[in-house]
Formats: C-alpha cells, structure tokens, sequence
C-alpha cells in the first residue's frame, strides 16, 4: 500500500489547533513576522478542541481592571481546590495575562453577556463570565488562521521526530492524512503541542452504540501526552485525574446551575447530605475540609458515600429555581449551547427540571491538564517567577530542548480552561520564537532512515489487516489481528478495574496497579498486532496506542503517589489518608524511549503566593 509523503519546512510546528494551538499561532506571529507558522490539526480547526460544541462561560477571567480578582488570588484558589498541589509560577504567570487573552475574544467578535447596571462583564461565579458561545471555536480559529502560513487539516500526528545532531532536541513531527492516507513531515526548529488530554482510557458510564457520549472531548485521545512521552519528556501529576458531578446520561455540566441558578443537591429521600460526611472526610484529608469553597474532589466524596450508604440517587434541585422564568430559560439554554445531548435526553426521559429535580452521576476519570486537574508535561516556568528546580531557559518549554506545551499538554496549570489554554498558547510561542533565534546556527538533522522506520510503523495496522483478513472464515475475528474498537474496550476494562474506574467506585491499591501494569504491558505487545480495514480505523488505532501508552503514565503515578491525595477522584485503598509529611511534593515520571522503562521521582511543591 503505497501513499505519497509531504515534507514540510518550518520554523513552529504546532500539533494541535485547539485553544492552546490558537493562541500559539496568534502569538507566534507577532513575535515572528519572519518565520514560517504551520499548524497541523487531526480534525478542522474551525471546530476542534474541546470547545468545539460551543461554550456557555469562560471559566477563567480575572476581572483585573474592575479589581474583582488578582493572579495571586487565582493561584490560592487553584491550590486550595488541588489540595495544596499545583505549579503557582505557570498559574500566576497564566493568570497575569489570561484578561487580555478575553478582551481579544470580545474584540473578535465573541460576545459576552454584560450586567446591565455596573457594565461589568457578567459573572457566573468568581471566576466565570457568561458568554453566547455556539461560535466561540470559529472565532478564535480564524485568528489563529489569519496568522499562520499554513494549517494542515486532517493530519493525525503519530510521533515527535527528534533531531539526530543534538541530543534530546525535537525536530519536528510525522503523522498521516485521515483523509488521502499521505504521510506529511514536519522538520521545525520548535514545536509546540497543543494537542488533546484523555477521554476514554477508562470505561465511561454511557456504554454500547452510546459508548461515545462522555463528558470530556472524546475526540481527545491523548496525544497531549502520548506524544512528549515517546520523545523521553518527563511528566508530572499524571495520576491527577479529574471526575466530575455531572447530570446523569448526557454528562450536561452543572456549574451554570449551581453558580448562576443557585440549585443544590439532595439525596434520594430528600435530604442534605455533605454536612454528614465533615467528620469522616475530616479524617481523612485534615484542615482541608475547613477550606473555602471545598475542594471539589471532597464535594464528589461526599455524594460517593452518600451512594455507598444506600441514600441515592443525588439530585439536583431545580424545581425551585426554575419557577423563575428567566432561570428556566438560562437552564435550557446552558445545554442547548453547548450539549444539547443532555437536553435530549430529558425530553426522551419526559424531565422537565421545572417539575422533576433531575439525577446527578459521577462521571468516568479524565486526564487533562487545561480544566481542574494538574496532570501533563513538566515545564520550565518564566524566569520572574520561577524557583530554579522549575526554570531552564525558556518558559513552558519542557524538558526536550525545543519543545513546548499548552493548554491539555502541560502540567501544573489546573484551572486554566479554555481562556487559559489560549494564554498558555500564548506564552508558549513567544518562548519558543526566543528559543529559535538563540538556536539560530543550529543545523537541525532528520535523516531519512528516521523518516522510514517511521512510516512502516505509521502504516503497520493497514498492512496487519490485509494479511490477517484472509485468515478470517466467519465473523470479523482474526486469530493474526485485533481491531482498534476491541482494543480500546481492553484498555478500558484494565484502567477500570485497576487503576480505580466507575465499576471499583474509584478505588485501587498496590496489587491492582501492578496487576493492571502488567495488563497494559501484554496490550502493548498486543498493539503491535492491531488490523485497520481503512484511513478511518488507522486513525484509531493511533488514537488506541497513544491512550494506551498516557494510560500506563497514569498508573504508575498511581503507584507511586503512596496516599489519597484527592478523594472523590480516586481512593488509594491502602494509603487511604493524605499525607502531607511524605506527599506534599509534585510527582514526576520519565519513560525512556528506548527501554520503555519509567523512572519516577519528588519534586518540591513550592508555595510562592501567601
């Protein structure tokens, strides 16, 4: 199976034209009226990324020039709402210049809800604006598009290349059109990932034909990660995941309700129920419970005792808030901009939350570092701010020379979400532009046997598949191949059942994350032998493998993290109480690419805000 290859030249590559791409190719151009830009994007960027539905609030704005917040209050929220564990030189320093990021939004053409006696934007909560956001992506996508020279849509990126002149130096990135099957490299002088976190590395709620109907971007499949893994970046906060209290079978988001309309929730006889869990919880997480607002994780604690206990289903009470007109209103509207899933489901289920107080779940574990969780690449913070362990020349550049992150990719940033991603973006280009011209006379070299192992690696599950198929003589089960739906049903089953999934209520200890490394080791072998029948599946079976691999990131942080941090997001069932005298540091891991083996360490957690 022959496809043609495109070389492609450039001074930036950006993988990934989500909001943190966007704001890359934004800022990269105005720092480098002189440099070639590219970007390439595994869908379209006009509606990639996990905004890509719409948007109902932008979740991170400081309100500076009204003096509603400041930076530093911003990092204390985050760390408070982390349990102490978040990089406060990425989130100050994203903080500082997330406002401008938003006042560009405006000025493009976003349009944001304003209170209609102070002419302040709008607030949802202390940190939230509200926004009519249905074009939100199409807005920031075409500035990002009126900066670059070029955007390669429909290019799945499968592997960094890595310049052979300069040890752990990238050199660009290699992957192949979804659409024509072409191979397209890219030799840049930096790149800059902007690309997805993880959805669907455990198993979700929302099974059979309705398997991808989960909260977070299922598109999302771990590039993020995947992708500076291989290239032997190192890693921090994986085990970080996030689950979130979401509205049951459409995964609608419950922040508008909560913030904005001002519900609440009760147990299935009516009642409240987290001031019943404060001395349990307080057991096990100490002072953290008195903080305000309550870490969101111990918020999901106490609705996953409350279950346990026998007390369920959780709902959310909206009966009494929407017999306000305008409240109903902004209810409907919160989905039908941006999951209109959710309001389906209430009108197939006969819910109306004016008379009905709808149900609330858990949702499945994510990993993404862009919205309230820390997991992603360890990364040079800027040099006003950093402390030495976490400053090396160039900010958000990770521990490969010339190879930065954004939004999903980076780790350290919880809170950040979609304004943040962008100011990230941002942040990253103008770093990365430094970067090149002080690496001006260096000679990039990307040879061609580089290129060609490559390519037979990239193409390998077509080829599988073709010889495998012949084997087949009843159904679609090759004893030569497996498909890239029945591999990714595996891995969800392991992450699952091991590394502390829905089906375990989130609990795992020592024995099952060995076990489930073990697992992952035969899938990975197993990988080897994955069949694509077409584009459409090699595309997925990429997406398979770079899961698979961010998901053996996340368990052996797991393992190695020695106590529950963070309960409500997963239970260390032996070590099942924080520890702050052994624990209060970052994690950070290493996989060699060569070996495949991880190295994993401390890092200090260093509170530089009052």
């Amino acid at each position: 199976m022959s496809f043609k290859t495109v070389y492609e030249d450039c001074d930036i590559l950006i993988v990934g034209g989500g909001m943190g791409g966007c704001g890359a190719a934004f800022e990269a151009r105005y720092w480098a009226r002189d440099m070639r830009i590219v970007v390439a994007e595994k869908a379209n960027i006009d509606r990639s990324g996990a905004v890509a539905q719409g948007l109902y609030a932008i979740n991170c704005y400081m309100g500076m020039q009204w003096n509603e917040n400041q930076p530093e209050d911003h990092v204390r929220y985050a760390r408070n709402d982390l349990m102490g564990m978040v990089r406060e030189d990425l989130a100050y320093d994203m903080a500082r210049h997330v406002d401008s990021a938003v006042h560009q939004f405006e000025q493009w053409g976003l349009p944001i809800m304003r209170d209609p006696e102070t002419g302040h934007y709008q607030r949802e909560g202390k940190w939230q604006i509200m926004i009519h956001g249905e074009s939100y992506k199409p807005i920031v996508a075409e500035a990002a598009r009126k900066s670059v020279d070029k955007i390669y849509n429909r290019i799945m990126v499968t592997h960094l290349l890595m310049d052979e002149n300069h040890a752990n130096r990238v050199g660009g990135a290699i992957g192949f059109n979804v659409r024509t099957g072409d191979l397209h490299v890219f030799r840049a002088r930096a790149v800059i990932v902007g690309a997805g976190g993880a959805s669907h590395i455990f198993k979700p709620r929302s099974v059979g034909e309705g398997m991808g109907r989960t909260w977070y971007a299922p598109w999302s499949s771990a590039s993020a990660y995947a992708l500076p893994i291989m290239a032997g970046a190192k890693m921090t906060q994986m085990e970080n995941r996030i689950v979130l209290a979401r509205f049951k079978d459409g995964y609608g988001p419950v922040g508008a309700y909560f913030l904005h309309l001002k519900t609440y929730t009760q147990n299935g006889f009516g009642e409240e129920y987290e001031s019943k869990w404060y001395d349990h919880t307080k057991a096990m997480v100490g002072e953290y419970i008195d903080h305000h607002p309550t870490p969101t994780c111990l918020r999901n604690h106490a609705f996953l005792q409350e279950v346990a206990a026998g007390r369920g289903p959780i709902h959310m009470v909206t009966t009494e808030a929407f017999q306000d007109p305008h409240k109903e209103i902004v209810g409907w509207e919160n989905f039908l901009g941006m999951t209109v899933s959710q309001a389906v489901v209430w009108a197939s289920q006969n819910i109306d939350p004016k008379y009905i107080n709808p149900e609330l779940t858990t949702s499945e574990p994510y990993v993404m570092g862009s919205h309230a969780t820390c997991s992603g690449a360890w990364a040079s913070g800027p040099e006003d701010l950093s402390p030495s362990e976490y400053y090396w020349g160039y900010n958000r550049m990770m521990t490969v020379d010339g190879l930065f992150g954004a939004g999903d990719a980076l780790g350290g940033t919880a809170h950040a979400f979609s304004s943040g991603s962008f100011t990230e973006g941002r942040l990253a280009a103008k770093a990365a532009v430094k970067f090149i011209r002080d690496h001006a006379n260096d000679k990039l070299k990307i040879s061609d046997k580089q290129i060609e192992d490559l390519r037979k690696e990239i193409y390998k599950p077509l080829e599988n598949y073709q010889v495998g198929r012949n084997e087949i003589v009843a159904g679609t089960v090759s004893p030569s191949y497996i498909l890239p739906l029945h591999g990714l049903q595996r891995l969800e089953k392991i992450m699952d059942e091991y590394v502390g999934g829905i089906s375990v209520n989130y609990m795992t200890n020592e024995p099952l994350l060995k076990f489930g490394l073990e697992k992952l080791k035969i899938l990975q072998e197993d990988l080897e032998h994955i069949g694509a029948e077409d584009l459409h599946q090699l595309q997925r079976a990429w997406e398979l493998k770079h899961r698979t691999i961010a998901s053996e990131c996340v368990t052996q942080h797991t393992l190695f993290r020695k106590e529950t941090r963070w309960p409500g997001y997963y239970y260390r069932g032996d070590y099942l109480k924080l520890d702050d005298d052994n624990w209060h540091v970052l994690t950070l891991s290493r996989r060699d690419p060569e070996s495949g083996d991880w190295e994993l360490e401390k890092a200090p957690v260093y509170h530089i805000v009052d």
